[in-house]
């Protein structure tokens, strides 16, 4: 593994110290167990995660580490999550869960923006129970554009919502204790026109299709005809679901990104070591310039996308608006990674799209990754309008 540091950046020590942590108990603890499990397996058998978690809760006192500590969780900053998402994401299902589920599963973020009700209800039962949570945003109509993709209504009606439309390729929806559903309560177009609503459950009239693709764990249509939501589960005021759906995405972008990078970092070890192990025509695979330019332009694609995320994670502890380098950072990262897999599969060979190794499962999950939380298109353009917007 290779320290994170260019030239005189370094990451603070305490910083350092964490990684280096995490790093150890994904080695001799995570992976080990990983490896029992089948190749396409999304989560662990129940009696390998609890062990692993009970660790992670009474040792390293890193149980959500993306929420607040005063509602149970580690309370990181966004920088040290970036940190601890890295070396979390280097196994086979590293793209699905914090360490295999091992670091716990956080509420989506804007649950702690709620009422004290929705919080102790919702929210805390989430990081004390392992309860799950989906959240709810995209739809057939076009995800990446919420303000006027959404079509999914909600209308009141005395001290409930009803709620007609559907969602498309929501995570975990199938298996999760609840979500935040974002509606239309205002006209068809405008940002000031979206409410977000807490589902508990799955109430009558919602009903969940998964969807196949790539992976193995399929996201999923959610369809709702005449769902009743009580006021009560409405998340903040009518209109403010584009602000809270925008400080999910900004906030969360940032360690998805890293992920993915974490899985790039993971194949180039292998790859790495396979190269000074693996002889042809006489010579070891390191010895070969075509092997060692894709080692090289791996490691320095690897160490730039780290820096743009770090950077952006630094700028929001910083309380600045990090949008524009959550864009960045999660455009960079994907499209990194996808690289640096394609050229471990080369490199292995064979081997590299065999079932023997992780690495045509990275790249299956990868390709996901230029599309989801918003595809390379939509980042590409938030950049370019920020830069434009300097010369108007």
């Amino acid at each position: 593994m290779n320290d994170v540091s260019l030239g005189a950046w370094e990451l603070p020590q305490e910083l350092a110290l964490l990684r280096d942590t995490v790093r150890k108990f994904m080695a001799t603890e995570v992976r080990p167990v990983e490896d029992g499990v089948e190749h396409d397996a999304y989560k662990l058998p129940p009696e390998k995660l609890a062990p692993l978690q009970k660790k992670v809760k009474d040792e390293m006192g890193l149980w959500c580490y993306r929420t607040p500590a005063k509602y149970g969780g580690a309370g990181l900053g966004l920088l040290a999550q970036t940190v601890v998402a890295e070396q979390t994401a280097q196994c086979k299902m590293g793209l699905y869960s914090a360490g295999c589920g091992a670091f716990g599963a956080d509420p989506p973020n804007v649950i702690w923006e709620g009422s004290r009700e929705q919080i102790e209800g919702f929210g805390i039962p989430s990081v004390a129970q392992g309860k799950k949570a989906y959240v709810a945003i995209s739809e057939a109509s076009g995800g990446s554009d919420p303000a006027r993709s959404i079509r999914t209504r909600a209308v009141r009606d005395g001290d409930h919502y009803v709620v007609n439309g559907s969602k498309m390729w929501i995570s975990a929806a199938d298996t999760a204790d609840w979500g935040i559903l974002f509606a239309r309560t205002g006209d068809d177009t405008s940002r000031g026109g979206i409410t977000a609503f807490i589902v508990d459950g799955r109430p009558e009239g919602m009903t969940v299709r998964p969807i196949p693709v790539i992976r193995s764990w399929s996201p999923c249509e959610v369809a709702f005809k005449d769902v009743r939501i009580p006021v009560a589960h409405r998340l903040g005021e009518e209109g403010e679901g584009f602000n809270l759906a925008k400080k999910w995405l900004v906030e969360t972008r940032i360690p998805y990104s890293i992920t993915t990078l974490g899985v790039a970092q993971a194949a180039l070890d292998m790859a790495v070591k396979w190269s000074t192990e693996r002889k042809t025509f006489g010579s070891y695979l390191a010895d070969k310039q075509a092997i060692q330019w894709m080692l090289a332009d791996s490691e320095i694609e690897i160490r730039a996308a780290r820096l743009l995320t770090y950077q952006a994670a630094w700028k929001a502890d910083l309380g600045q608006d990090p949008g524009v380098d959550a864009s960045i950072a999660k455009l960079t990262t994907s499209e990194t990674a996808g690289r640096v897999i394609d050229r471990c599969v080369q490199i292995f060979g064979a081997l590299g799209v065999s079932e023997e190794l992780p690495l045509e499962r990275w790249y299956r999950e990868l390709r996901i990754r230029r599309i989801g939380e918003g595809p390379s298109e939509v980042q590409r353009m938030v950049v370019a309008r920020s830069l434009i917007s300097q010369y108007r």
